[in-house]
């Protein structure tokens, strides 16, 4: 009887002592961020909180990326895997808490009369059983391993949600990048097909001037060979062209076709500089803040790993009835009850738990330099944006003057030919340095806005949330994914 009354009072006791946790709490490791960026521009703005790729004013590439976070696949993807995250999150956690189950067992049958053991008279071999029950089971988490599961499933659910930005903040990038891209072709093309019909007329004219016998057959084949060369680069700009048409529209979730286009790539207006500190990547980059996630889920699992060392203790308790007479299945006499409770202490498992203690610690550690090599890396992408957007901009002020200087020399040549101060060679030579200084001023101009999405993309910042909210997920995803992850996560401390 003593120890009857003594067992309830067990309960209390191993719940006051069910704030042990084992293993490391987590801390933010030590950072070494450099105090600016090394190629800090000099007119900066903070816009990295807005929608800038509105500040192209080009309403098809707004479109563009509308439709793209509306339709991409990526994105939709990347929302599931976050539903699937929570799913593990809510089962990791519901450890923490008794399950209970409900069952109703009922029965007929009939006990043999030829097994040599008379019935009483009056009793039938045919007869009823009915049992209603309630049970319950419950894993003291005494050591903490299922807290700390369910903190590095907690981890695991905001990294893919960090993931999920991740997956936007790429997307939005390189819908902008090949929109550029693609009118960057299509402003070469127009180069190239203007270029081939100014050589047309001059092959044309040159024909009727050698049958006057007024030019030789060698200036006649040194037309039509330039004239040959440019038009050589239509067919090879098309097929580019109709390449980042399909790629773009991979990205918009469709299938490959045509893209409509907006403004002309250098009416397309220059984006502000984004400015901020290398310490503000680390709250910016969902990148980032997935590594770090996934290290706080590897630190996590170590102490779930040596709570394994330490007993484990469960309670299972059973409560119902059970009667022949379902009139009589709730009166006294037909209550059933029962509770138990269980240790288990690991004695001898040859290494079993050590093994999976030391591959949390390794794993704990791959995190750690992941989590470190991902700002390394950022802190690069940001100085290599920077440097980009600065040096593509002198280039381009560069090859200006050097299209207006090739295009006087152009003209300049031509018009000495005519008056027979120089041989057609000089013509050809200006025409084709200034066809080739056109494209590379064309694809410059292209790398200055391509830079700008880059740096963007590098710095991150509050527009992946409004690039978040244009995002139309399903009411399945949206309810799981925006309502339930919030709830889930606040019912847990951090």
């Amino acid at each position: 009887m003593r120890s009857r009354a003594s067992l309830p009072l067990l309960v209390p006791v191993l719940l006051s002592l069910g704030g042990c946790l084992l293993g490391p709490n987590y801390s933010r490791p030590a950072i070494d961020t450099p105090a600016t960026y090394r190629f800090a521009a000099g007119e900066t703005a903070e816009v990295a909180n807005t929608a800038w790729w509105e500040q192209f004013q080009d309403p098809v590439l707004n479109d563009l990326i509308a439709t793209a976070l509306a339709e991409n696949k990526d994105v939709k993807i990347a929302a599931a895997r976050v539903d699937q995250f929570l799913g593990q999150f809510v089962t990791t956690r519901s450890g923490l808490f008794p399950q209970v189950a409900a069952g109703f067992d009922a029965q007929r049958q009939r006990t043999s009369q030829a097994a040599g053991v008379p019935l009483p008279a009056g009793v039938s071999p045919v007869f009823n059983i009915f049992e209603p029950t309630l049970s319950a089971a419950w894993e003291i988490d005494l050591f903490g391993k299922v807290r700390r599961q369910t903190e590095a499933a907690r981890a695991g659910l905001l990294a893919s949600e960090e993931g999920r930005r991740a997956t936007i903040l790429t997307l939005v990038a390189s819908v902008a990048t090949a929109y550029i891209n693609l009118r960057d072709l299509d402003q070469q093309l127009e180069i190239a097909k203007s270029t081939t019909e100014s050589r047309a007329e001059s092959v044309h004219v040159f024909t009727l001037r050698f049958k006057g016998g007024d030019v030789s057959q060698m200036e006649l084949a040194q037309s039509q060979s330039e004239y040959e060369a440019s038009l050589a680069t239509i067919p090879q700009l098309q097929t580019q062209i109709a390449q980042q048409e399909n790629s773009l529209s991979i990205l918009l979730g469709r299938n490959p076709g045509d893209i409509v286009r907006g403004r002309q790539l250098s009416d397309l207006a220059v984006p502000a500089v984004p400015a901020g500190l290398p310490s503000d990547l680390l709250a910016r980059r969902p990148d980032l803040l997935q590594a770090e996630q996934n290290l706080v889920a590897a630190n996590a699992l170590i102490g779930a790993a040596r709570a394994l060392y330490f007993p484990s203790i469960s309670l299972t308790g059973l409560f119902g009835s059970a009667s022949g007479e379902f009139s009589k299945l709730f009166t006294g006499p037909a209550r059933i009850w029962a509770f138990a409770g269980s240790v288990t202490v690991p004695i001898f498992t040859a290494g079993s738990i050590s093994g999976q203690v030391r591959q949390a610690e390794a794993q704990q550690q791959q995190a750690l330099f992941q989590y470190q090599q991902a700002i390394q890396t950022a802190f690069q992408e940001v100085d290599d944006a920077l440097i980009s957007v600065q040096k593509s901009r002198e280039q381009l002020v560069i090859q200006e003057r050097q299209v207006d200087a090739l295009r006087t020399y152009a003209r300049l040549a031509r018009l000495r030919f005519e008056g027979g101060y120089t041989s057609y060679i000089e013509v050809l030579d200006a025409e084709r340095s200034l066809f080739n200084a056109q494209l590379s001023y064309t694809q410059t101009n292209g790398v200055v806005f391509s830079s700008l999405v880059a740096l963007y993309k590098a710095m991150g910042g509050g527009w992946v949330v409004t690039a978040e909210q244009m995002t139309h997920q399903t009411p399945q995803q949206e309810g799981s994914v925006v309502r339930k992850t919030g709830e889930a996560l606040a019912e847990l401390p951090r």
